[in-house]
């Protein structure tokens, strides 16, 4: 992976993360956390729209796919947090 690719993907991560923010709780996690937020949901969103047989490609499709693997990592998160 050269610096442009690496690059690209943090930046992925960052504003899905940030968009995933907004979504399920009204605001963002700062920096770090939307990329971390964001790369574990790009995982999350691959498998679920692979499962589903659906095929995002680009940089749109990328930021779509990893913003809604990162919503759904959230929303699971608050169902743990309120159950405990």
């Amino acid at each position: 992976m050269d610096l442009t690719s690496l690059a690209i993907f943090l930046f992925i991560g960052a504003v899905a993360g940030w968009l995933a923010g907004l979504l399920m709780r009204g605001g963002g996690f700062g920096l770090l956390g939307n990329i971390v937020v964001g790369i574990i949901g790009a995982v999350i969103g691959g498998f679920a729209f692979g499962f589903l047989g659906i095929a995002a490609s680009g940089l749109i499709g990328s930021i779509i796919t990893a913003t809604v693997g990162a919503a759904l990592l959230l929303l699971v998160i608050g169902l743990v947090k309120k159950a405990a």
